[in-house]
């Protein structure tokens, strides 16, 4: 079952940054025994396409510490996100990584369905960060964006390599994810509320 964490996980990181769990596995593939990627992925770890993710990964990066620019970057990601996260659960789930050397599972799937869950799972975590980000530049003027997208890439990068080497640790993220999707909408309820409703009007 370890498998189903790796995918999921690094799923769940392409929802916040596309390009960072695929360049993740390609590198550590390429360079490094902890991951053997199956036939099927192997392209991961061509030159070209290493060096077309890095691009794409440098303009990902800029784009969302814009407050101007976030927005639409986030429309666009809507459809890019997901499929990068289905790639990056199906090549996670397929592979023989550090995190699951000693795993005895004998699950298989097929390839539609492994990637079929991992778009489930990357929309799921990109929608939250779509969902967050308005009330942050909202609530604090634009000047919160760069800082969360930071911690976002940092939490998207973390998660690749710890479902890569600790796969049990997807656990915790998820549930610290379901925490933060949770105080979003709460807050954007609060938000809408306080645009609706006049200044001396009772809040229910």
């Amino acid at each position: 079952m370890l498998e189903l964490l790796t995918g999921s996980g690094l799923a769940l990181s392409a929802g916040l940054n596309a390009y960072l769990p695929l360049l993740t596995l390609g590198v550590l593939a390429r360079y490094t025994p902890l991951v053997e990627l199956p036939e099927t992925w192997s392209w991961l770890t061509d030159t070209r396409v290493m060096a077309i993710l890095s691009a794409l990964l440098v303009v990902e990066i800029v784009a969302d510490k814009l407050p101007s620019v976030d927005h639409l970057n986030d429309l666009v990601q809507t459809v890019i996100r997901p499929a990068a996260g289905g790639i990056a659960f199906s090549a996670g789930f397929t592979s023989q990584t550090h995190g699951t050397s000693e795993s005895l599972s004998s699950l298989e799937l097929p390839t539609a369905v492994t990637i079929g869950i991992g778009v489930v799972l990357a929309l799921g975590a990109h929608l939250v960060k779509a969902i967050a980000r308005p009330v942050i530049n909202l609530t604090t003027a634009g000047t919160g964006a760069p800082v969360v997208s930071v911690v976002e890439d940092i939490a998207s990068s973390t998660l690749a390599v710890l479902a890569i080497l600790v796969p049990v640790f997807v656990v915790a993220f998820v549930a610290a994810l379901v925490g933060v999707a949770v105080m979003a909408v709460r807050q954007r309820r609060r938000h809408r509320r306080r645009l609706i409703l006049p200044p001396n009007s009772p809040q229910t």
